[in-house]
């Protein structure tokens, strides 16, 4: 017996002296030694690709390799075995990050595998300044509330509490006409005042009639939004309208609120609702006191929005409520938007290939920035960091594509960029960073759309649910992080800034695959010009010493110093995602939902925002992630089949449409 092991112990020693390489295919021997040809897709590594990387930092293993190859679940076990070398290599992978970096290569460090910055990434190209005919669209007009036909009450009330003396433009052509009782469609640019435009003519009218308003009559009015917060904010609009005439009531009826509360203030009366489809149609279909006969107004705010597929059903339930319980009165109907396209104003088969042109303010300024996806995140904290740090301390909005996202940033960029261990670093105030999306309870929705409608300063991440008709005081920058799926959808959320005459900024992060949607804004009559991301990296180092090192005047070193200011940022955002499973989880939850919301672009756009042009690792790290989640490849599968059911689904529609046409 003794022999036979002596032998074995000997085999064992054999195999330690050649050292991992002489088990390791040359595949994987490229995929580690990747800083001597082209960068392997992140998405690919996996966790313990770590050990894999850390070989190369042995110099003994560097010296030995074979072309031997074993089959890797043998390797793997052996690795674990009594190897000094591989305990050495295990040591290794497994020390403390360092907070410097060598900002040109690629190593181990912590888990997964830490790629440059600013190497392997696609070259950003030069984009010529597109020619667009701007339609310039007076906001003011000369004329004055005084001079239309309204109550002296109602003049006053708008000078005194409102602070308006003269009319803007949509207010001067619309109210005339809706004083009349005609329908309208109103298509004005955002931040016009179209909420007074069609609310001064309902209390105008309601105050003058011949019988007293009564809280019993029910509804005279109905305003329809497609959010919450807007619906909130319209209500403190009219709210402040009827003041002078008490005995008009306005309610808002919104999903979120008890429905025991709503009913009981239906039944004690409201003359004018501001509700969003999906409540109104609950209360229309189930409240018993809802009394719609006397309906005079129909009015849809962001109509474009409210007429998609989304709210159609529950529109044409409304429409229909409307009809079976209307009297002897006329509904007068009024349509508003910013982007009411040709399809809607003329529900026309033959007009839907029209095109849309917009109307953006003058004073609104529109820039976007080329960045890689490795990049993203430290420019978007870069350029926060400058605007509400180091310069100004502005107020600035910024859209994601997807609730995880919202969530993940928010919760990143609020500990990172407000961390106390560095105010020697960012500056000495903090930066007031709030979240909105769809799916926080309605009372904390209202508390931060009412705290960042006040504040001085701050930046609100969100979503589209804050993009439509939202007046948010002295935003001056709105940052697109996420591209919008339209030019229309563009236009609304550019629209929180720049807002009845008020000068305002908007910037949209375009990665270099993304560069055609610079044109495809221009034929909407869109301009923008491009800010260069250099300049935006370069304010962690000017404003800060993030780099740790001194400034210094040699030639190349300037840009030495902000790739390492940069590199160190980014090392502190993936260090603090890594820290614990809980943020991890909540990266990779916000990184496959980013994936999902970029496989739903509309088919007019696939040529540009596709899921097959990004490198999934690179994006991962735009999350702080290290290596792609494994399982993104069943998420766009998934995203795929849904399309498919869809797709099914209207086929199935249409041929059930056709056979009843037939019969």
């Amino acid at each position: 017996m003794l022999p036979s092991i002596q032998k074995k112990k000997r085999r064992n020693q054999k195999r330690t002296k050649f050292g991992a390489h002489d088990y390791t295919s040359p595949s994987k021997r490229r995929r580690v030694e990747s800083d001597s040809g082209d960068e392997p897709p992140p998405d690919l590594l996996q966790p313990n690709q770590d050990v894999k990387s850390s070989i190369k930092s042995n110099p003994m293993v560097q010296t030995q390799r074979t072309e031997k190859s074993l089959p890797s679940p043998k390797f793997k076990k052996k690795e674990v075995k009594s190897s000094q070398s591989k305990k050495k290599v295990v040591k290794l992978s497994q020390s403390k990050p360092d907070s410097t970096t060598d900002v040109g290569g690629k190593f181990p460090q912590g888990k997964g595998v830490i790629s440059s910055l600013f190497r392997y990434n696609p070259e950003i190209p030069v984009v010529a300044q597109e020619t667009v005919q701007k339609t310039k669209e007076e906001v003011f007009s000369a004329d004055k509330f005084g001079d239309l036909n309204l109550h002296p009450f109602m003049i006053k009330n708008l000078e005194e509490n409102l602070l308006v003396t003269k009319t803007t433009s949509v207010q001067k052509e619309a109210i005339p006409v809706l004083l009349q009782g005609k329908d309208a469609l109103v298509k004005s640019q955002t931040g016009s005042g179209k909420t007074l435009a069609y609310s001064i003519p309902v209390v105008q009218r309601l105050q003058a009639k011949e019988q007293k308003t009564q809280r019993s009559d029910g509804p005279y009015a109905i305003v329809l939004v497609p959010t919450r917060e807007l619906a909130i904010q319209t209500h403190d609009v009219i709210q402040k309208l009827v003041k002078p005439f008490c005995w008009i009531v306005p309610g808002c009826i919104i999903g979120g609120e008890r429905r025991k509360a709503e009913k009981a203030r239906l039944r004690k009366g409201i003359n004018i609702i501001v509700a969003t489809p999906g409540r109104l149609v609950d209360h229309i279909q189930n409240t018993q006191s809802l009394q719609l006969g006397r309906v005079e107004w129909l009015i849809l705010d962001e109509a474009d929005r409210l007429l998609d597929m989304g709210f159609e059903k529950d529109i044409r339930a409304i429409l229909s409520g409307l009809n079976d319980r209307r009297g002897s009165t006329v509904r007068q109907n009024v349509l508003l938007s910013a982007t009411l396209s040709e399809e809607k104003q003329t529900s026309s088969e033959e007009d839907k290939s029209a095109e849309e042109t917009f109307v953006t303010p003058a004073e609104l300024k529109q820039h976007f920035i080329l960045v890689p996806s490795k990049l993203r995140l430290v420019t978007l904290a870069a350029f926060i960091l400058w605007k509400c740090k180091f310069g100004s301390h502005e107020k600035m909005l910024v859209f994601l594509s997807t609730q995880d996202s919202v969530d993940f940033h928010h919760h990143l960029l609020k500990n990172i960029l407000n961390d106390e261990d560095d105010d020697a670093e960012f500056g000495k105030r903090d930066i007031t960073f709030s979240r909105l999306h769809g799916n926080m309870t309605q009372q904390d929705r209202t508390e931060v759309f009412q705290q960042f409608r006040e504040a001085k300063s701050g930046v609100l991440l969100c979503t589209d649910v804050a993009a439509r008709g939202l007046h948010l005081p002295k935003v001056s920058w709105i940052v697109q992080y996420n591209t919008p799926g339209s030019a229309t959808d563009y236009i609304h959320r550019a629209g929180r800034t720049a807002r009845i005459g008020r000068q305002g900024h908007a910037l949209l992060f375009l990665m270099p695959s993304e560069v055609e949607f610079v044109k495809v804004l221009a034929t909407n009559n869109i301009s923008m010009e491009e800010m260069a991301m250099e300049e935006v990296l370069k304010t962690l180092f000017i404003h800060s010493k993030v780099s740790g090192k001194k400034k210094t005047t040699k030639p190349g070193a300037a840009q030495q110093a902000v790739q390492e200011a940069a590199t160190s940022l980014q090392m502190a955002f993936e260090n603090y995602v890594l820290s614990d499973q809980d943020k991890l989880a909540m990266a990779r939850k916000a990184y496959q939902s980013f994936i999902r919301a970029y496989a739903t672009f509309p088919s007019t756009l696939k040529h540009i925002f596709h899921v097959r042009k990004l490198h999934l690792g690179h994006v991962a790290k735009s999350f702080g992630l290290r290596d792609a989640p494994g399982d993104i490849g069943n998420l766009v599968a998934g995203s795929k089949s849904a399309k498919k059911g869809l797709a099914e689904k209207k086929t199935s529609k249409s041929q059930m449409l056709k056979d009843a046409r037939k019969g």
